[in-house]
This record gives structure tokens, C-alpha cells and sequence, in this order.
């Protein structure tokens, strides 16, 4: 099938969203549809030839650009008001809602890149969600970092974000080979995230009221898929992220690059045609009860 449509999403506050919907045939729609939320800074663009092939498997399949990234961004990109804790309380919601309406499903199948799956504890149509599966979601935590990773972070968060913050009003990413530029609010945000343990939470209580955490409210299975060779999502920033949700069915699951026949999996080949052996061990834990 390989087609999708265009959409744009409203969120609650107005912003306007740029979307594309996968959809299948009738007979196909019993599985639950799957929402792609992206990594920090990547488009919808990137999770094309996976979505296309989720789509082949049955799977509606919705995937969208954060505000102020990609096709989502309004203007220049130092004029963006955006912000991370906006994505999840925001931004995700309203693509849920978008994709239950599309398919008229009781509920979403979240599969989250990165931060992507890192925020359904702000997300307050939780309930919504009947499963997260989590690519490479951590809460970033820098002392948990490895690698080349441990040692340019915090150069990243502590030097060239509040320094681009004044002087370029953005956070100069894609400078770095770290997806597309970042409005300064993403930026600030990420940085201040990852500075302590537990990234969004870090919010509660600040820019998100208490009354807004959903943390322990949260009861539906989340499994993270990670890569060894990751130096972001490590394993202690993995189970980092799996403990904020005491009350639901959480649990990890570690890939290897070399039982793959892969050199490197990393933060981001997951989603790659390169590495396309990996997408059966994904719909897997879609699929998984």
C-alpha cells in the first residue's frame, strides 16, 4: 500500500501540527493503531520506510512533527515558543486524539523514539494508551552516559546551548548532526532534564504543575528496547526511566548489535532500512500482551 495522507492536527492551545496518517483496509483495522512519537529534533520524515512497513503489517499508523521542528515549525526557529513539556502535555494528546478519531480504535499503541516515549507521565490523556514501546527511551541522565557521548554532553548543555540561547536565539543542533535545530525553550529544557535523574520529572512542580504528573496513575504495560552500544539510552538511564512509573507493567529488553549482524544499532539505526531485521523484534513487543 505505501500511501499516507497529510493531515493537520489542532492542539489544544491552537498550535497547528503537521501529520501523516498510514492508514490500512477495514479488514486489516483490528490491530490497535500505532502513534510514532519522534526523538528530540527528528522529523516525521525520518520514520517513513518504517511506518510504511508497520503499514504493511496491518498496523494505522500515525506519525507527526513536534512544534517547532520540521513542517511543524511556524516561522523562523528563533521566534519558537515551543518547548518539550508543551510536546507532551500538548502535542501528544492531540495526535492521540487525531489517531483514535481516524480509526475510531478505543486506544493508541504509543511506540516512541527517544524522548518520544519519555513523556506519557505529563500526557493527560494517558488513558488513551493501551501500550508504550519505547526505542531507545532513557531519561538521558548525564552522569549515565557513555562513550564520546559522556564527554561532548555536557560541552552541549552547559556551554553551547545557553551561549546559542543569547546569540543565535536557537539551539544549533543540526550543527552537530543531532537532527534539526531546536527552538531555545527545547534546548534549555533538554539540557535541564538530563542534568538530574528521572528528565521529566524534573518538571513537576516547575513548568508542570503536580496535579499534572500522571506518573503513578499510569498502569499500562511500557517496554523499552535499547541497544548496548547506545550511549545515551544506557542501561542505568533505562531503568532511570522505567522506575517513574511504579504502577505499571514496565520492563526492558537489551539488543546486541552483533546477534543482529550490525556493527552498531546506537541511538537512531533502529528506525533505519539499514537495519530493517530489527523491526520484527519491535512489532514483537507491539504485539506482546
Amino acid at each position: 500500500m505505501s500511501e499516507f495522507e497529510t493531515l493537520t492536527l489542532k492542539c489544544q492551545d491552537g498550535y497547528q501540527l503537521s501529520a501523516r496518517f498510514y492508514p490500512v483496509t477495514e479488514t486489516e483495522s483490528k490491530k490497535s493503531p500505532i502513534l510514532i512519537c519522534p526523538a528530540t529534533g527528528i522529523t516525521k520524515q525520518f520514520y517513513h520506510i518504517f511506518s510504511c512497513w508497520l503499514q504493511a503489517q496491518g498496523y494505522a499508523v500515525m506519525v507527526f512533527d513536534f512544534r517547532g521542528i520540521g513542517e511543524s515549525l511556524k516561522g523562523s526557529v528563533k521566534q519558537s515558543k515551543a518547548s518539550i513539556v508543551q510536546s507532551g502535555q500538548l502535542d501528544i494528546p492531540a495526535a492521540i486524539d487525531a489517531l483514535l478519531a481516524k480509526t475510531q480504535a478505543a486506544k493508541v499503541i504509543l511506540l516512541g523514539h527517544s524522548a518520544g516515549g519519555q513523556l506519557l507521565g505529563i500526557v493527560p490523556n494517558y488513558d488513551k494508551v493501551a501500550k508504550v514501546v519505547a526505542v531507545s527511551g532513557s531519561t538521558g541522565h548525564v552522569k549515565g552516559l557513555k562513550g564520546r557521548t559522556k564527554l561532548l554532553a555536557p560541552v552541549m548543555f552547559d556551554v553551547i546551548f545557553p551561549l546559542s540561547r543569547f546569540t543565535l536565539g536557537y539551539g544549533p543542533t543540526s550543527k552537530i548532526g543531532m537532527g534539526e535545530n531546536l527552538p531555545k525553550d527545547v534546548a534549555k529544557q533538554w539540557a535541564q532534564f538530563c542534568s538530574k535523574p528521572g528528565y521529566v520529572i524534573n518538571a513537576i512542580g516547575k513548568t508542570v504543575p503536580k496535579t499534572e504528573d500522571h506518573h503513578e496513575q499510569i498502569t499500562c504495560p511500557i517496554t523499552v528496547l535499547w541497544s548496548t552500544d547506545d550511549e545515551i539510552a544506557t542501561e542505568a538511564n533505562v531503568k532511570d526511566l522505567i522506575r517513574l512509573y511504579p504502577n505499571a507493567n514496565a520492563s526492558h529488553k537489551e539488543l546486541k548489535p552483533s546477534a543482529f549482524g550490525h556493527k552498531a544499532i546506537g541511538h537512531m539505526l533502529m528506525f533505519k532500512r539499514s537495519h530493517q531485521n530489527l523491526w520484527p523484534v519491535i512489532e514483537q513487543e507491539i504485539t506482546a500482551i
